[in-house]
């Protein structure tokens, strides 16, 4: 997946900020009949994706849809913005039937009743899908979406790099802040989180890292605590540390400046490893991101799924459900074939992911460990658009104008309670 898309995918929240954008027009992908027509004999169906960065992979799911044999299915590849044009488009008549959402629909995509729900689709298949994933696409006991693959977030380093400066694998988010100044040099920096300096990608892990959480089992605000104040800080200690890699050719999601020797160290996605063990075939190792010190939180890994949703402005609900069913719970091959061809991805279903052989051997299989131990759900889904813009600003303050955390987070709780009153009336 390309920068600017995984970004929205994994980082604090998904991110999923539903803002309107000009210029998003009716290229919908849809076939000539347009909505609602038809093919022949055959309903006519728009699917649309997010520009996937890794070779293959637009190829792959267009192959999938000619192969679909009851609607002729039209895959709109989306570059840029995807987010922001299919919260547009979804407010038109214009829209896709059926299109991926960042861990499903939001909870506002729900509320206004533009989503489809599709409780109904997985059938027997429902206990062979990873439980979390299932959770957190589920409001009030239904499902909205049904999820594609797994994907997660992990730092990775350089094995040769850390025994010349004599640097353990870290444990801690301190001993990674003197790790990062160890092994940053005239012309290796210690750590890439980010051209942001981790304000896309940090919010969750710096949470997690303390032993909190986006909000609480029973739905209140989550990290009103001297633990997060602390851990808000470290990131704040991080980026002024001259440690960082700022201003990299591409962005956290891409592995370019790790194989590229920029970074002895990068917070990035499961999907770069085959091209990180082809640069560096048995010079690379895999860590979750830190516990906050040795008596406080846990080590932690983001773990997220695109969700395929059904459009409730679609002219053809019943076999853009039907063409979902089909694609994302009966054929098991193409989603096998989807997880792990084209990067390395976690399948969303237990019994394929026991069959993905690329992630059964070396720092892939360590990933899907950290998965199982330390993974954690991108946010609840009553973690709104906006909540998770309050956020987001909250951290860019905090990170890069040193801004006070404790002041910042109070901040949030109050844009956050008041979303929660708002969803719950």
């Amino acid at each position: 997946m390309t920068g600017v898309t995984r970004r929205r995918l994994l980082a604090m929240g998904g991110g999923l900020a539903a803002m309107a954008v000009a210029g998003c027009g009716s290229n919908t992908g849809r076939a000539d009949a347009g909505s609602g027509g038809s093919s022949g004999d055959k309903p006519a169906l728009a699917q649309w994706y997010h520009q996937y960065g890794e070779a293959g992979t637009q190829q792959a799911v267009e192959r999938y849809a000619k192969a679909y044999p009851d609607a002729t299915v039209t895959v709109q590849w989306s570059p840029g913005d995807y987010d922001k044009k299919m919260s547009t488009a979804l407010l038109t008549d214009q829209g896709p039937d059926v299109f991926e959402s960042v861990n499903g629909p939001t909870i506002d995509m729900i509320k206004a009743n533009q989503v489809v729900e599709l409780t109904d689709l997985l059938g027997d298949a429902k206990s062979d899908f990873a439980p979390s994933l299932i959770e957190r696409m589920t409001y009030q006991g239904k499902l909205y979406a049904v999820p594609q693959v797994t994907d997660m977030q992990l730092l990775v380093y350089r094995k040769s790099l850390l025994s010349a400066a004599g640097v353990q694998p870290p444990e801690t988010v301190d001993d990674l802040l003197a790790a990062a100044h160890k092994l940053t040099t005239d012309k290796v920096k210690g750590l890439f989180v980010g051209n942001d300096g981790g304000v896309g990608v940090l919010g969750g892990p710096a949470l997690w890292s303390a032993g909190l959480d986006y909000l609480t089992e029973d739905n209140q605000f989550g990290f009103d605590d001297p633990a997060a104040i602390e851990s808000l800080r470290k990131l704040r200690e991080l980026f002024t540390s001259k440690t960082l890699l700022l201003g990299a050719p591409t962005d956290w999601s891409d592995p370019s400046a790790f194989t590229q020797g920029l970074t002895a160290m990068q917070f990035t996605g499961l999907w770069t490893l085959p091209a990180i063990q082809k640069a560096f075939p048995d010079d690379f190792g895999v860590l979750p991101w830190p516990k906050l010190n040795a008596t406080t939180g846990k080590p932690s890994v983001p773990v997220g799924a695109y969700g395929s949703c059904v459009n409730a402005k679609s002219k053809n609900v019943d076999a853009a459900k039907k063409f979902v069913k089909w694609l994302w719970v009966d054929q098991t091959a193409d989603q096998l074939d989807f997880a792990q061809s084209y990067g390395f991805h976690i399948p969303a279903r237990k019994s394929l992911a026991a069959k993905a052989d690329k992630l059964k051997s070396g720092p892939a299989a360590d990933a899907v460990k950290f998965v199982n131990e330390n993974g954690h759900a991108q946010t609840p889904i009553l973690w709104s658009p906006k909540s998770s813009t309050a956020y987001s600003d909250a951290l860019n303050r905090i990170i890069r104008s040193g801004a006070d955390p404790a002041t910042e987070i109070k901040t949030v709780k109050t844009v956050v309670e008041a979303e929660l009153k708002r969803i719950n009336n």
